[in-house]
């Protein structure tokens, strides 16, 4: 008696059990071969290098090679840039070829300098007139490792274009080109009573931020790179200039029109070379109060960051170690951390805010911090400045906490051991 491949379940009914194992087994053969010959197909298609092994400085093809040669598109990229702006070198190459990601260095074939919008929008006429891949480079800060040349091509490195162009202090927002940094920037905005908080950890430059939706240890209270762009002007791949939410504007919301802002933050650099980007600015706080909890299991951290969010505690950064981080910590920075799930928090606002706060939480963070003990941070309280030592906290309702019991925190103990710090 002979089966299909696939049986009707009114013939399956029909069938006994070796007969039916034999026809499943008969229809896994014949899925796997059709799997075989499209892998086979897709190798052949792709010179079998799709499958077997990525593209590599030898074998990779040279698009300039194929229409012209660089001896037609060098010339051309220098009359632009001019000679100390288009650079061959080996060394700068494999400087430009990697991140601080764990992916090789992958060097693009040539490296140019522009220094205004207007050269990049050139250099991308000639790159889209070559079909030359082009690759935007900021700080090389990232960790994704989209700076790596797999196919070769032109980098731009765009640190050159580093002014603040516009800032706007009554509306708090500013414009930035690309090579301007999270750090410059707030060294540029000192004196105005502002700051920008998104903070990923490096001094990432801005409109790289932008381009992979950097976040931070603050985005808790002050978001994402997402919720902080307002606008951004973008040279797309022909060499055309656009401005994401009309040039010159700044506005707050997105209901007229396409979110093109949205669209182009993330993009990771392959929809455009974003050259200019506006950004939302807040004020400095006023007085800054930070603090270290560590917890006995990961479910307790987790479990008492929820309640503290749930509770409406202003807290602007909230990050979370375990204890395999810490022991890491401790061993690089010769630091004396307790090695256990640990949370580190920082609060924002007035002094006067805190001490609301102070009196409307004390229960309900003593509550929901339910941690084993609090490292005290020395002088200046930013997450980058506290220093060892572990002070234990005693709950009101505890009359002898024991090493077994869980101690709890209270802002209370926290205004009464350490004084804010005015910025």
């Amino acid at each position: 008696m002979t089966f299909a491949l696939r049986p009707t379940r009114r013939l399956y009914a029909h069938l006994s059990t070796s007969n039916f194992v034999q026809c499943r087994t008969i229809k896994k053969e014949h899925t796997l071969k059709r799997k075989e010959c499209l892998l086979l197909a897709l190798q052949h298609h792709f010179k079998q290098r799709l499958v077997s092994h990525p593209w590599t400085d030898q074998d990779r093809p040279c698009l300039a090679s194929e229409n012209g040669g660089w001896e037609r598109v060098i010339p051309a990229f220098r009359s632009v840039c001019g000679e100390d702006g288009v650079s061959l070198g080996a060394a700068v190459r494999e400087q430009h070829g990697r991140d601080e990601s764990v992916h090789r260095c992958r060097p693009p074939d040539i490296v140019v300098w522009p220094r205004s919008v207007e050269e990049v929008s050139a250099l991308a006429k000639i790159c889209h007139h070559h079909h030359l891949p082009i690759i935007p480079f900021g700080t090389g800060t990232g960790l994704e490792g989209g700076v790596g040349a797999l196919k070769g091509g032109v980098c731009f490195s765009l640190r050159n274009m580093d002014r603040v162009l516009d800032l706007h202090q009554e509306d708090f927002d500013v414009s930035v080109e690309p090579g301007v940094t999270r750090k410059g920037l707030n060294s540029y905005l000192r004196d105005t009573g502002l700051w920008f908080p998104v903070d990923p950890g490096a001094d990432a430059s801005l409109c790289g931020m932008a381009a992979t939706s950097a976040s931070g240890t603050n985005a808790v209270r002050y978001g994402t790179m997402r919720e902080n762009v307002l606008n951004l002007e973008v040279v797309l791949a022909d060499g055309s200039i656009i401005h994401t939410a009309g040039k010159g504007r700044r506005p707050r919301k997105t209901s007229a029109g396409y979110n093109l802002t949205n669209l182009f933050v993330g993009s990771e650099g392959t929809l455009g070379v974003i050259t200019k980007t506006t950004l939302r600015l807040y004020g400095v706080p006023e007085a800054m109060v930070s603090a270290v909890c560590t917890f006995p299991s990961v479910q307790a951290a987790v479990d008492s960051t929820v309640q503290v969010l749930q509770t409406g505690v202003p807290i602007a950064r909230i990050e979370f170690l375990d204890d395999v981080m810490i022991d890491a910590c401790n061993s690089f920075n010769s630091l004396s951390y307790p090695v256990a799930p640990t949370l580190f928090l920082e609060f924002h606002g007035t002094e006067k805010s805190l001490e609301e706060q102070r009196r409307s939480h004390r229960l309900t963070v003593g509550q929901t911090l339910a941690g084993r003990g609090m490292q005290r941070p020395a002088g200046a309280c930013g997450r980058h400045d506290t220093m060892p030592g572990t002070l234990p906290w005693h709950s009101d309702r505890a009359a002898r906490p024991t090493p077994q019991m869980c101690a709890s925190l209270s802002l209370v103990s926290l205004r009464s051991l350490w004084k804010p710090r005015r910025t």
